[in-house]
């Protein structure tokens, strides 16, 4: 085979690390943008060139700005974004990037129509994709109308996950009475976030699930669902444990969502199922690749591939069949929540170890690429020695003091 196209990953979080190994193991030629203190992908013995450039949160003109640099040396290379802050100022800026990138992202507002669950959940709605019943307050007073409701307790989710989460370092609070509500709505606002309040959907972690995907033009293409295993932190947080499972529940409503938004390339679904009526509903989509994404990959569906192959040489991708009964571990992360939570959490010694004992992945480790594992303990213990982390707790504010966590229960 010829020498293949580069690829720009753009962000080097546990997602892009995941991205980064899948198509490095294939050969691809990598340029592995960073811009995180805690940021790991960069490290990769697959990472051909390591760029640090702005963050495109903070600094979104020089970023972009960072990325056209590489044109020269780079040019007619496919552009990943992997994070949702990357995928929003990729498609902003998609036309200019065409011009010298092949860029695998979806338009700018179909990206919108995607982060911002504003959007989102009035377009599930209309495709009979079950949801949280969801209140947008326009105001204050509005919310203080909503007060009066039979809410409690309800969830304080924000419009956008990665501006809310990069305020608060949480992905949203949890509130039981009117004066939490009224707080923490203050508290977004203050920030200049937009908020909803949103059903709380009881059930522990065990009853979240991700329908992933790649598609073309709205048709799904390859499928490979998974079910939760156990959150950090604990019923609110991402995966720190996930196994590949065929959730036969999550295919049609999957494919309504990706044919309503004409979508082309690989998007992750997010449901939880509600224990009060047996059905999965809608958390969020996700443009870019997910947290677990080296489990697809072992599990015998490489995503990053075929986006990579279909952007990169226009192949389309082929049905595949995956393996189940694999867990994926984020092993610092596991190891410091199920410490942390260990009593709150429904779960005996045999569950802890389980996912252990059986045929497994690791988020992270990895024996023949082993510098993102030292980064990351490295900046870990920096953290901790600077007094922005508590011992078994991996990242700060994941917990935020506004939030009261129910204690779970083997009924949930």
């Amino acid at each position: 085979m010829s020498k293949l196209i580069p690829a720009i990953i753009l962000s080097a979080q546990t997602m892009a690390l995941g991205v980064v190994r899948a198509l490095g193991q294939q050969g691809v030629p990598l340029v592995v943008v960073h811009y995180n203190s805690g940021d790991i992908a960069q490290r990769s013995r697959y990472a051909t060139q390591s760029l640090l450039a702005p963050d495109p949160q903070q600094d979104e003109e020089g970023f972009v700005a960072k990325i056209m640099e590489l044109a020269l040396k780079w040019g007619g290379a496919v552009i990943m974004p992997v994070s949702d802050e990357t995928l929003l100022v990729t498609a902003r800026h998609k036309e200019e990037l065409s011009r010298h990138f092949r860029v695998a992202c979806p338009d700018y507002a179909t990206a919108c129509q995607i982060v911002d669950k504003r959007m989102t959940y009035p377009l599930a709605a209309t495709q009979g994709v079950r949801i949280p019943h969801t209140l947008i307050p326009r105001s204050l007073s509005e919310l203080q109308g909503f007060c009066n409701q039979d809410l409690f307790p309800c969830l304080l989710k924000p419009a956008q996950s990665h501006l809310f989460h990069a305020s608060f370092g949480t992905k949203m609070f949890f509130v039981e009475t009117p004066a939490q509500l009224l707080d923490g709505y203050n508290r977004a606002a203050k920030a200049g976030l937009e908020v909803m309040i949103q059903e709380y959907i009881p059930g522990g972690d065990k009853e979240g699930a991700n329908y992933n995907c790649y598609a073309v033009g709205g048709k799904t293409l390859v499928e490979f669902t998974a079910d939760h295993v156990r959150n950090a932190p604990p019923c609110f947080g991402s995966p720190r444990v996930v196994l590949s499972r065929q959730i036969d529940e999550l295919i049609a409503p999957g494919r309504r969502l990706i044919e309503a938004l004409n979508y082309t390339g690989y998007a992750c679904i997010e449901f939880k199922r509600d224990p009060r009526d047996n059905e999965y509903k809608l958390m969020e989509i996700n443009g870019r690749h997910n947290l677990s994404t080296s489990l697809a990959v072992n599990c015998g569906i490489n995503f990053p591939w075929l986006e990579y192959r279909h952007q990169a040489y226009g192949e389309m991708p082929q049905p595949q069949i995956f393996k189940s009964g694999v867990y994926w571990i984020d092993l610092a992360r596991d190891i410091a929540y199920s410490l942390k939570h260990h009593r709150d959490e429904p779960y005996a010694l045999r569950d802890y170890l389980k996912p252990y004992l059986e045929e497994h992945v690791w988020a992270i480790c990895s024996v023949r690429d082993a510098l993102p594992m030292v980064q990351r303990f490295g900046h870990l213990a920096g953290e901790l020695l600077k007094g922005k982390v508590r011992p078994g707790i991996p990242n700060k504010g994941l917990v935020d003091p506004l939030l009261t966590l129910p204690r779970y229960t083997n009924e949930g």
